[in-house]
């Protein structure tokens, strides 16, 4: 009887300890939303705070060495979003510093001690007044000219100083405001951008690492292919996959619970696209862009486009023949596929591009990671 009654014990005891474990890992994936505020007032009623974990509002650029605001609506907008904690009270509000546009003045800011140490007391100044609960640095991309930027070979290891230094800030801060403030990176998913960056040495400083597995590919190839798969179904035409820009962050020492991947709530295609194997892989002309709304409204299974969905690289693709027009972009199977990658390799989550791109919650829906 007495061993009967240890053995029941036992086994509530673990029952327990696995029902604790799984819900703790329910709450470490993380649902990044990238907010785009095209400079306009947001309508945070909209926005599903309960489904995400943070949201990085863009953008910030940098001026005169320092922080600065990027719209005339954000102290407004940041107003707005720390509502959502009454939705979500763990959500976490991040500005993300940068982006295509305006990463053109992180080389100089990130130079000298003296200038990053200006652009440090700002970020910090403004997280503050904000009462944001991190910073996210989107920098198109150091040592590398990105949208024609100024950069440096220096870039390299000024930008490990960089996350550095402000890590100890935010450290500061938190001592100071006793609350945890994140320091994440946007970061790129190719092999140059891994070169150009000293992973092993600024992991330590980060929360964790945004890594864009999107734009893959777009206008500026003469030639289709996906622009945000899962996996390379093609390797002469597909040079890059998540897959594939996951492990080259993996072999440099960036431990799986600090990688989020990304998906695009838009797509890219061409025009004047060569009609064989329904366009994929083909020579085209010009490059076009639209958002998921659009291309539900007005693309998918309409007006001569075709949908169909590569299950080696796990990425859907539209084709019409008529218009001889390519497009590749997201979908919720791509999504759910995503979702499944993460869980099954232990990464954090996934992020995404841009919250307002989505059609009707129905790309945010698709992220289950419970």
């Amino acid at each position: 009887m007495k061993i009967f009654i240890f053995l029941l014990l036992f086994s509530t005891i673990l029952t327990a300890c696995n029902t604790a474990d799984n819900n703790n890992r329910k709450d470490e994936y993380a649902v990044i939303a990238y907010y785009h505020s095209a400079d306009t007032l947001i309508d945070e009623t909209g926005i599903q705070a309960q489904k995400l974990t943070h949201i990085n509002y863009a953008f910030a650029n940098i001026l005169d060495g320092k922080i600065t605001e990027g719209s005339k609506y954000d102290s407004l907008n940041f107003i707005k979003l720390n509502t959502l904690k009454t939705k979500n009270p763990d959500l976490k509000i991040l500005i993300s510093v940068g982006g295509w546009a305006w990463s053109g003045n992180f080389s100089d800011m990130a130079l000298t001690d003296s200038s990053r140490s200006i652009f440090i007391k700002s970020c910090i100044k403004f997280i503050n007044k904000y009462r944001l609960d991190g910073i996210d640095l989107d920098w198109e991309y150091p040592a590398l000219p990105g949208n024609n930027n100024k950069h440096r070979p220096e870039d390299k290891t000024n930008f490990t100083a960089l996350l550095k230094e402000l890590r100890q800030a935010l450290d500061n801060n938190t001592e100071k405001n006793k609350k945890k403030y994140l320091l994440t990176i946007a970061a790129g998913a190719f092999p140059d951008y891994v070169a150009n960056v000293e992973l092993k040495k600024i992991i330590q400083y980060l929360d964790f690492i945004n890594l864009m597995t999107y734009d893959f590919t777009g206008g500026w190839n003469k030639e289709t292919a996906h622009h945000t798969n899962l996996y390379i179904q093609d390797t002469i035409n597909d040079k890059i996959s998540v897959k594939k820009a996951v492990d080259s962050y993996l072999l440099n020492d960036v431990p799986t619970n600090k990688i989020v991947i990304g998906a695009a709530f838009y797509g890219r295609g061409w025009t004047g696209v060569n009609p064989d194997n329904n366009g994929l892989y083909q020579p085209a002309k010009s490059g076009l862009e639209f958002s998921y709304k659009d291309l539900v409204e007005n693309y998918i299974n309409k007006n001569n486009y075709i949908s169909y969905f590569d299950t080696t690289a796990q990425a859907p693709y539209l084709w019409n023949l008529i218009d001889s027009v390519f497009i590749t972009y997201e979908n919720p199977q791509s999504i759910k596929a995503k979702c499944d990658y993460v869980k099954e390799n232990q990464l954090l989550g996934i992020m995404f591009w841009q919250y307002t791109g989505d059609y009707k919650n129905e790309l945010l829906n698709a992220i289950s990671l419970n």
